[in-house]
Order: C-alpha cells, then structure tokens, then sequence
C-alpha cells in the first residue's frame, strides 16, 4: 500500500468514477491508474468499486468503509508537512482562499491589504468561485479557509463561523421613479424588469423568498454572479439591481443612486469556513482573527477536533 493508491481511491470517488479524468488530475496514465488499483485490491483482499465491465459506477461496501480511512491518512499526511513547514518557516507559505466575486471584491480587499502589512512573505491565492466550487475546494484540501454567503453552513466535513451581516439595496439609473418614492413596498419593485445575483449567489435565497412570502412573481430579466455585471445592466436601462449594499460606490457608480430597503428583505450573514480536523498554520490564524477578531487560535482548534455532529455556525 502507498500513497498514490491511496490518492487514486480518493480522486476516483471526486471525478465520479472516469479514470480518464482521474489521470489527468494525477498527472498519470489510465493503465497506470488501473493497475494502482488491482493492486491494492489484491493487496487488500477486498473490491473497493463496482464494476460492469471495465467501467467503475461506485464504491462497494468495504470500499465506502476504506474511503473513510484514506481520507484521514490523507488528511493526516497534510497536515504532517504543514506542522514541518509551521516550524521551518513560520513567515513564509501560501495562503489560499476560495471564495465569491462578491466577497474579492468588496468585503476582502482591506483585510488583505493589512495582512500583507504584517506577512509580506506569505504568497495569497484568490480562488473565485460558486459557494459550491467553494465548499468543493475547501473539502478537497484545495483551499486554506472558505468565504460565502451561501452553501457552506450545510457540509458536514466543515466548521462554519459568522464572518459579518450585510443587506439587499436597490440600484435604479439616477432620476428613476422609485427614487422618489418616501417609502417603498416589494410591489413597487415588483412593477419593473429585474436583475440581481444568479441563484445560490450572494443571498438571491433571501430575495426569491421575500418575494414568494408576499405573492409577488418579480420579472427577472437577467441574472449574474457579478454586481459588477449587475449594474452595468441597470446603467444601460435594462432593468432595475438588487445588489448587496457594500456594492455600491457613489465615486464609480455615479450614473446610478442606491436606495435602502429596509424590512423588505431578511439580513444576511457571510462565513468563513475550515475543514474539520485540519491543521492551520499561524498566519492563517492571524488573517482569521482580523476577519473576526472574537476568534482565537485556540478556540478555533478545539472546534476543529470535535466530531462532526451537525452542521451550522459555531459562535465564539
């Protein structure tokens, strides 16, 4: 047994069972990747996947039970070179954080700026993403901490912690009926063509409930990832944006006024999230307390042992 068949047994199960797709990831070949796993098979005395014919479809019971075990050892083996590399050089590393357009863009930037004050040698990779790319990433061992509105709280290899609460406002071109209006109603903004975040983006939940609690079907003319995008549409009169608050820039928005909805839609909470049982270096922990200065480096390590027992926000 070794750790390549060990990697091969976890990368199947991840690209749902296409060897050819298992290769490429692993950097190696397709006979390469069957022959690692006959081996280990005959090794084992046991057949890890179902087969018909040469194709896999899944995993066999005693293939399930062997997935847990590899995943620790893997696990485990990780976080063996992240305690050396903490001792060998507690300054320098990587730090990798997956996350949504929105978060990059408008709620990270200051946090990162005062990090890289403090640890000029840790290199930091953005990887932006939907919050399932993200919780997938994260999972996978691919990603140091985890940041999004949606998704994360519902994965049972993670630990989520509240990050900050933020709001729907509404973007309408400068000079727009609605700005006029002393008090607005979700019927109101029923009345115009809409565009806001695709779905399982940055609260759109929130907002298709709000809507559905008050009988409205609001006409969705266009949706994306981006409020960016979002408002590039609202500036060329193709509808009116729901768009996070912290979206708005009166200095680059210029063409387009910000209208606060307050009541109309429920509040929203972003959180960071770390894999259970994983081993962070300190840097890490120091860029998780100036996201939330409540959070230690102690208190977040003893969450991280705990089995898990259910998912949700842990809140220090």
């Amino acid at each position: 047994m070794n750790f390549q068949q060990l990697r091969i047994v976890r990368e199947t199960v991840r690209q749902d069972f296409n060897l050819t797709t298992v290769a490429n990831t692993l950097f190696t070949s397709q006979p390469g990747v069957s022959k690692h796993i006959k081996d280990l098979e005959d090794e084992l005395g046991i057949e890890i996947f179902v087969r018909r014919g040469k194709r896999l479809l899944g995993l066999t019971e005693p293939g399930k039970e062997l997935l847990t075990v590899v995943e620790r050892i893997l696990l485990d083996t990780q976080n063996a070179r992240s305690i050396a590399d903490h001792f060998s050089s507690r300054d320098s590393g990587n730090l990798v954080i997956a996350t949504t357009h929105t978060q990059a863009r408008y709620a990270l930037p200051d946090v990162i700026k005062r990090f890289k004050v403090e640890y000029p040698k840790i290199h930091l990779v953005l990887h932006q993403g939907s919050p399932r790319e993200i919780a997938e990433q994260l999972t996978a061992g691919e990603a140091d901490i985890a940041i999004a509105t949606e998704g994360l709280n519902s994965v049972p290899e993670v630990v989520t912690f509240p990050y900050y609460s933020w709001h729907h406002a509404l973007i309408v071109p400068t000079g727009h009926p609605l700005a006029q209006l002393s008090a607005m109603t979700l019927a109101d903004i029923a009345d115009y063509p809409i565009i806001t975040y695709h779905e399982g983006f940055t609260g759109r939940t929130n907002i298709d409930h709000s809507f559905a609690e008050a009988g409205l079907a609001p006409d969705i003319v266009l949706s994306a990832i981006d409020a960016d995008v979002i408002k590039t549409y609202v500036d060329v009169g193709l509808g009116i944006g729901i768009v996070a608050s912290m979206a708005y820039n009166p200095e680059r928005d210029g063409n387009l006024t910000r209208i606060e909805l307050p009541g109309l839609f429920k509040a929203n909470t972003t959180r960071l999230a770390l894999r259970r049982g994983v081993y962070l270096r300190s840097y890490v922990y120091a860029f998780i307390h100036k996201l939330v200065p409540e959070l230690t480096e102690e208190n977040i390590s003893e969450i991280l042992r705990r089995p898990s027992l259910a998912s949700g926000d842990f809140i220090i």
